[in-house]
């Protein structure tokens, strides 16, 4: 896990997302032309979340989340995904 001094505002969360796959199941290695964007990663920072809705994602859960979801950033050469709450169907 990842040390950043970014804190979320309200509802929103930080995930460090998981690395793409190399290769197939059978060996093959993928191009990176060919890699899809990860939808799985690891949260690494949450926000205090709204008046009457608590959070329910914690630092440290991996999460499934949209493909599309969140926004990019990079911090000191890492990148992240900024994204609300709400863009993470599932806790693993």
């Amino acid at each position: 896990m990842s040390n950043v001094n970014i804190k979320p505002l309200a509802d929103r969360v930080l995930v460090e997302p998981a690395a793409a796959e190399e290769k197939t199941a059978s060996g093959l290695y993928i191009p990176d032309t060919a890699k899809e964007k990860p939808q799985k990663g690891t949260v690494v920072a949450v926000g205090g979340g709204k008046k009457d809705e608590p959070l329910t994602v914690k630092v440290g859960d991996t999460v499934l989340y949209g493909k599309y979801a969140g926004t990019e950033l990079s911090v000191e050469g890492k990148d992240f995904l900024i994204m609300r709450e709400a863009d993470i169907f599932a806790i693993l």
